[in-house]
């Protein structure tokens, strides 16, 4: 699976902590962040990841473009909520097209940690046969 990770600043750190949790599942998968995001879960664990440009300089886009051709199965996006982003449109965005395409998107660490357990029991049968299909008109 394809799985974006993303953190405003005051929430990387709970990513990391729950990238490290789950590094024995998460490492059979490919694994896409926003850029500093990405660094930080590399540098923290060791495990590969493809970064994207920085969340405001439009990583936000790139990951949801990313989502609309079929590329990303699960989007994985820790945000601040009482923090005022001035990327907010572009995070709305991302979060409308994971509700289009279907693409399961957690915002907090419980919901997490439910997405990756579902991965590892194989839980993501209709998301594969239906990856590539058109949203709804």
């Amino acid at each position: 699976m394809n799985i974006a990770l993303v953190a405003h600043d005051k929430k990387k750190d709970d990513l990391i902590v729950l990238i490290k949790t789950y590094a024995h599942i998460l490492e059979k998968h490919q694994l896409f962040a926003t850029g500093t995001t990405g660094k930080r879960i590399a540098e923290a664990t060791g495990l590969p990841v493809h970064c994207f440009r920085s969340g405001p300089l439009g990583g936000d886009q790139e990951i949801g473009a990313a989502v609309a051709r079929g590329e990303m199965d699960m989007i994985i996006f820790f945000r601040d909520p009482l923090t005022a982003q001035p990327h907010e449109p572009d995070v709305s965005a991302l979060m409308r097209l994971c509700d289009v395409y279907s693409i399961p998107l957690s915002t907090n660490m419980g919901g997490s940690e439910i997405l990756i357990r579902s991965i590892e029991q194989g839980d993501f049968e209709s998301l594969k046969l239906s990856h590539n299909d058109e949203p709804p008109a």
